[in-house]
């Protein structure tokens, strides 16, 4: 078992709660409704949550906290996540989730998520959470559909009490548009994250950028074009992503990009120069994906 202990300037480790499924990752180009289309599949170990860990782990002490199924595939996806150096916490019980990445010819992706028993989180232990410089949540872990929202976000609430930071992705337009965008903000105005990030087009729902969450920083990324950073003190500073040349899959880019940000504020770094580690880290994300296909 990893033990997050060490020497970063946050003193402790990344803690992510949320999704630990099965990714099946298929590209196309093109689908043909009614009939047969080629595509190339892989399996993969998934989950926004686990995703983020498992980018942060090579980086600083890394945690996943969150619920698989009593079946093969989540030992198998455990281990997985255990190898990279992931000190993993997860309750047992259920079927293992499955997300379904449709990954086109431009490298965009369209999700069809199957949560399972992740989306059936009984509380935390509390114990789990000790030691976290940073909590890092997917909203996927409190949508309006999700039993366990209520838990996810007493775990939230514990982790700040005892002194961590706590770190928000947005995640997906539709789960704001589930909650409403005006309960959405209120949500995050209440949990007071001290980081927010999100894609362009949830940070335009939310205006995010106009209209950041009060005390927290908004990291708004526009794939490849430059992130828009709002710091506390309004400052905004947009970060330009380096070239890269087109990615031919983006799924978990988000992910790596999140723990790339928050590795390096732990390191020390203010907001604009964990943005710039966060591009850093997505771009390894692309490249190794180029290297599997």
């Amino acid at each position: 078992m990893v033990v997050c202990d060490g020497d970063a300037v946050l003193d402790g480790c990344l803690t992510a709660i949320g999704d630990l499924v099965e990714d099946v990752v298929v590209r196309h180009h093109g689908i043909r409704y009614g009939t047969d289309s080629v595509a190339w599949i892989e399996h993969r170990r998934g989950g926004s949550a686990a995703n983020t860990a498992a980018a942060a782990a090579p980086l600083v002490p890394a945690r996943f906290v969150g619920r698989v199924g009593a079946d093969l595939t989540g030992e198998r996806l455990v281990a997985a996540l255990e190898t990279a150096g992931v000190d993993v916490r997860v309750q047992r019980g259920g079927r293992t989730g499955t997300v379904v990445a449709l990954v086109d010819p431009t490298g965009e992706r369209t999700m069809l998520s199957d949560r399972a028993t992740a989306g059936e989180l009984e509380p935390i232990d509390p114990t789990w959470l000790i030691g976290s410089a940073i909590v890092h949540v997917p909203a996927y872990g409190f949508g309006v559909d999700t039993a366990a929202a209520p838990l996810v976000i007493e775990a939230m609430r514990a982790a700040t009490s005892q002194g961590a930071q706590l770190a928000i992705d947005v995640s997906a337009t539709t789960l704001i548009e589930e909650h409403g965008v005006g309960r959405f903000r209120d949500l995050l105005g209440t949990l007071g994250p001290t980081y927010v990030f999100a894609n362009a087009d949830e940070a335009a729902l939310l205006d995010l950028v106009r209209h950041p969450i009060p005390g927290s920083t908004t990291v708004a990324k526009a794939g490849p074009d430059p992130a828009t950073v709002v710091t506390p003190d309004g400052r905004c500073t947009q970060v330009p992503v380096p070239p890269n040349g087109p990615a031919a899959d983006t799924t978990g880019a988000g992910d790596a990009f999140a723990a790339g940000f928050l590795a390096a504020v732990m390191r020390g770094a203010d907001a604009v120069e964990a943005c710039a580690a966060g591009h850093d880290a997505a771009a390894r994300l692309f490249r190794a994906l180029a290297e599997r296909t």
